[in-house]
């Protein structure tokens, strides 16, 4: 049986500090070399929230400019070896990501869409360790031991007011984010747009 729901969308994130500590290749590296089951689901070949889905690395905390790339290209040698399970494309009126989320348990999975710039997708992954932190907010330290995320730039035409994000079977994510409407635009004698609004 097919689950689906609607996730909430949040706009406003009070945590100034959060994503604060980067995530570098090579603590990357010798995090992944432990060996963890888990850690492999999370972070590994193919993941939404690898540092190296891209192929070279990129700290999944930076905003990453997805819609500017065709996903058939960029994961091209990942598709051809059957390891991706991310895709993303767009059409007249959104844009679209499609993940599936490293099958964990129960997803939490939260999507931010922030400052008209960014949208932002992150949970936990380790519970347990969670639990026993002090920290209040798992995203202002060395947040890949507790948790995942990915942060993609907004085209300039997307409305951010607008994103939904479904969940499927809690492990197949769907984000679309509307196009804003084309605005009438006056075009000068120079060659510049101007807007009419």
């Amino acid at each position: 049986m097919t689950t689906r729901r609607q996730l909430e969308v949040q706009r406003e994130d009070q945590n100034a500090k959060k994503w604060c500590v980067s995530l570098t290749d090579d603590v990357f590296k010798r995090f992944l070399a432990q060996g963890n089951p888990t850690v492999n689901k999370v972070f590994g070949d193919g993941s939404l929230f690898s540092p190296l889905l891209f192929g070279k690395f990129f700290d999944p905390c930076d905003a990453f400019p997805l819609w500017e790339f065709e996903s058939e290209i960029l994961l091209c040698n990942l598709r051809s070896s059957g390891q991706s399970g991310v895709d993303w494309f767009r059409t007249d009126q959104d844009y679209v990501l499609k993940a599936e989320l490293p099958g964990i348990g129960k997803n939490n999975v939260q999507v931010y869409a922030e400052n008209q710039k960014v949208v932002e997708i992150s949970g936990q992954w380790n519970q347990q360790l969670m639990r026993e932190s002090k920290n209040n907010d798992w995203r202002s330290g060395n947040w890949w031991e507790l948790g995942y995320v990915r942060r993609l730039e907004l085209p300039e035409d997307a409305d951010w007011r607008k994103v939904e994000a479904h969940l499927t079977n809690d492990t197949l994510l769907e984000i679309r984010i509307p196009k804003k409407p084309l605005e009438y635009c006056d075009y000068s004698t120079q060659g510049n747009v101007v807007s009419t609004n």
